[in-house]
């Protein structure tokens, strides 16, 4: 047993252990058991690293506070907290509540670890990225090889959304898809470390310093589209995203958006698509993608209809794509976007 209480185990480590401190956050909203086994998971690749984690209930409304709080207690999982957000602001907002929590002692983190609550990291996962970090200074972020329970790698690189991935992303059409490959949003089966646009949050290190740079997430995007702004902003600063083979997670995969059983898109992605476009580009870039993304969509539309194929979209997806984004150009509350 320490001889340190433990609310001074985060002093005592900067003493006898100079070296960075990482602070894992783990967002939950309505998954108190598995989040507490995603956090199980993170505490045993946490072994050996100096720092925390910290267990970000949502306000889910559902008794997971009070659910995942008793058990951490019960467990006496050291160097682990709970704290609640006020509001379900979404994903970035419920992220940012932990990265400003901060560490228990009132310190400030090297690293900033995110991992989602249905995703559980190998035991050396979380340490291959904390190392790849600090020997990379140029490197902002770094995030982990994704893969099912079925152990099929998941898509978690990307390139950045453009008018082009919008063409190619809409028409759904090999030789279109061919022509600009380059512009593509998913990097498919990336199976070596290297440098990307953006990476999907299920497993993402991030460096304090640079958040402290470009800021944390904007919480205007609900969900979606957040880690791609976030993503962006660091390389504008100068600073690398890398994806890396050897950091493995297995991540089940919306369990807390329900996102494999939409029977609609919801308006939050629509809100999130066109603040990304309208931040980052302008109002009337975004405008102009909306009415590529349309067209285009159309087209891929009348083809399936004709050959009888499935056209991939969910129910009345282009005619609300184009009537939200109209409606949102004009908006007053978005009249200050990308301006």
């Amino acid at each position: 047993m320490s001889i340190f209480p433990e609310t001074n185990l985060v002093a005592v480590s900067r003493f006898i252990m100079p070296s960075p401190i990482v602070l894992t956050i783990v967002l939950n909203y309505k998954t108190a058991e598995m989040t507490i086994e995603a956090a199980a998971a993170a505490r045993i690749a946490m072994a050996g690293l100096p720092g925390e984690i910290v267990i970000v209930d949502n306000d889910s409304q559902d008794g997971s506070f009070e659910i995942i709080k008793s058990h951490v207690a019960a467990a006496g999982w050291d160097r682990t907290r709970v704290i609640q957000s006020a509001v379900n602001g979404g994903y970035g907002a419920g992220n940012n509540v932990g990265i400003r929590a901060g560490l228990s002692d009132g310190g400030r983190p090297d690293f900033i670890y995110i991992l989602n609550s249905d995703a559980f990291p190998q035991p050396d996962a979380i340490k291959v990225l904390y190392n790849h970090l600090i020997a990379n200074p140029k490197i902002g972020f770094a995030g982990s090889f994704i893969h099912g329970d079925d152990g099929v790698q998941h898509t978690t690189t990307f390139r950045f959304p453009s008018i082009f991935s919008e063409i190619e992303g809409a028409i759904r059409f090999g030789p279109v898809t061919r022509l600009l490959r380059n512009y593509r949003v998913p990097v498919d089966n990336l199976d070596e470390t290297g440098p990307v646009d953006w990476l999907a949050g299920a497993s993402l290190m991030m460096r304090q310093d640079v958040l402290d740079q470009i800021g944390l997430f904007d919480e205007t995007f609900f969900l979606y589209f957040e880690e791609t702004d976030l993503c962006r902003r660091a390389r504008n600063v100068g600073y690398e995203v890398v994806f890396l083979r050897e950091s493995v997670v297995m991540h089940l995969g919306s369990v807390s958006t329900g996102m494999k059983t939409w029977a609609r898109t919801p308006t939050y992605w629509y809100d999130s698509r066109f603040y990304y476009f309208s931040k980052n580009h302008g109002k009337l870039y975004a405008a102009a993608a909306t009415l590529l993304h349309v067209s285009f969509g159309s087209l891929n539309w009348v083809r399936c209809m004709l050959t009888g194929k499935d056209s991939g979209l969910s129910p009345a997806f282009l005619r609300t794509l184009a009537h939200h984004d109209l409606m949102a150009l004009f908006s007053s509350k978005t009249s200050q976007i990308g301006d």
